[in-house]
């Protein structure tokens, strides 16, 4: 039986490394761990695009938002309605004890590993929506 599929709504931000890690988070979650989920552009989402809109309304979403002004959550919510789950990067970083900062631009080998983290996070919400 195929797998439901599941939009994934990532931060977009670019003024801080964990919009960087949301975003690799959410590429490592589709190509290596669960390719029933689709991501879901952001600034087109929050553009108006229709066809954003409504396979976010059609199909359960979760969104990454890098830190505590969850932007993909409030924009998700506000334009296609309730969110299925949500994983907040400042607030996961915090639970596991990482202070330190990375790269907005590239990742180093922490920083991939960290995303891988963050990635294996998301595939247990995927799984609890499948």
């Amino acid at each position: 039986m195929p797998q439901q599929l599941v939009g994934v709504v990532s931060c977009s931000g670019e003024c801080c490394y964990q919009g960087t890690l949301s975003r690799i988070a959410t590429r490592l979650l589709m190509e290596e761990l669960r390719p029933n989920c689709i991501t879901i552009c952001l600034p087109l989402f929050s553009a108006g695009d229709k066809d954003e809109h409504e396979f976010a309304q059609k199909y359960p979403t979760i969104t990454v938002d890098g830190c505590d002004k969850k932007c993909a959550s409030i924009a998700t919510e506000r334009l296609s309605g309730p969110i299925k789950d949500h994983l907040v990067v400042t607030e996961s970083l915090e639970e596991w004890g990482i202070d330190r900062e990375f790269s907005r631009r590239e990742l180093d080998e922490e920083g991939v590993e960290l995303s891988r983290r963050i990635a294996r996070a998301l595939a247990e919400k995927v799984d609890r929506l499948s």
